[in-house]
């Protein structure tokens, strides 16, 4: 009797085991796995996707020479007598360029500044130089050697250009009929640029190099 309930406590152990070893089917191993959170998300030091940088032109013309904005007030004594004042010219297209008479590219706008001065006259064209801390002699000389055909004012403290954050020199600003400054550029610029520029204020006219 003994030997055979040995038996059959022996048959359940073995039979216990085999069902313990048995593996379990796994019910995900087929399926389609989760995709990562970032599986396919961009390189962000991919040059696709890099955030493009910012172009030292783009914004020193919206922002440093406050192109949208109503220009800044402008009242100096002018050359040969006189003042020089941005809201007598209310109503006038205006380019103004901050300049001296030591720097390069201001002696060598000069001419061109004078051509399109004269050209566009009749379309209402004001343009106006204005000489940073010179001396008035100094500058009265340059403006008779170029023969300069437009006013010149002396802002002979430096509070206008401050004013208008011309920090370099020659500094240019195109102002259109309603005191809008509607471009600005640093000096050493061509005649294609000025003619650019000029276009913004003198619509309806065809300007040309």
């Amino acid at each position: 009797m003994a030997g055979l309930l040995a038996g059959a406590l022996t048959a359940v152990v073995v039979l216990v085991a085999a069902v313990l070893l048995v593996p379990e089917p796994s019910g995900t191993a087929a399926a389609t796995p989760t995709p990562s959170a970032t599986a396919g998300a961009p390189d962000p030091s991919s040059a696709a996707t890099r955030a493009p940088s910012s172009s030292l032109g783009a914004s020193s013309g919206t922002a440093n020479f406050h192109v949208g904005q109503r220009a800044p007030d402008l009242a100096i004594p002018q050359l040969g007598g006189g003042q020089i004042s941005l809201a007598s010219l209310a109503g006038k297209p205006v380019w103004v360029d901050f300049m001296q008479t030591t720097c390069s590219p201001c002696i060598d706008e000069f001419p061109l500044m004078n051509g399109f001065a004269i050209r566009y006259a009749r379309a209402g064209l004001v343009v106006v130089a204005v000489d940073v801390r010179e001396d008035e002699g100094l500058v009265t000389s340059f403006a008779k050697s170029l023969n300069t055909q437009f006013p010149v004012g002396l802002d002979t403290d430096g509070t206008s250009a401050r004013a208008w954050d011309a920090a370099a020199l020659p500094a240019h600003f195109w102002i259109d009929r309603a005191g809008i400054i509607r471009a600005g550029a640093l000096g050493g610029i061509g005649p294609d640029i000025m003619a650019t520029n000029l276009q913004t204020i003198l619509p309806g006219v065809t300007v040309t190099p």
